[in-house]
């Protein structure tokens, strides 16, 4: 088993998708790292020879690629500084709210969570 940037690839899989299990790389950017690394898309992670590993983690450390906790570490900080900046966003972020711009008054579940159950009230009876 391949580990790469700190994440275990999954053995049965191409390298070009096993390379998207890493926070950061997606299909495009995976094939532009073995491009440069001189690795083929096709072979299997489990079939990788070590001098493929280690060409594959040279090419993301001498490239510049922020992945896995230096990606994280930033888009964090990101968020933390709208936060304290107090804008738009940062509000959204506060609220866990949507913040992107969709609406809320039907949607936006998976963001502020399951439905809060509302307690319904008894009406007194009206003596006639």
């Amino acid at each position: 088993m391949a580990r790469i940037a700190g994440v275990d690839l999954p053995a049965n899989k191409r390298v070009e998708i096993g390379l998207t299990y890493i926070y950061g790389i997606g299909r495009s950017l995976s094939a532009q790292i073995l491009k440069q690394a001189n690795v083929d898309l096709g072979v299997k992670v489990k079939d990788l020879s070590e001098d493929e590993i280690r060409r594959i983690t040279r090419t993301l450390q001498d490239g510049d690629y922020h992945v896995e906790g230096d990606l994280r570490k930033d888009v964090a900080m990101n968020i933390k500084r709208l936060m304290e900046i107090g804008s738009y966003r940062g509000i959204r972020h506060r609220r866990s709210l949507p913040v992107r711009g969709q609406r809320t008054h039907t949607n936006a579940r998976t963001r502020k969570g399951p439905r809060r159950a509302t307690v319904a009230k008894k009406k007194k009876a009206t003596k006639k």
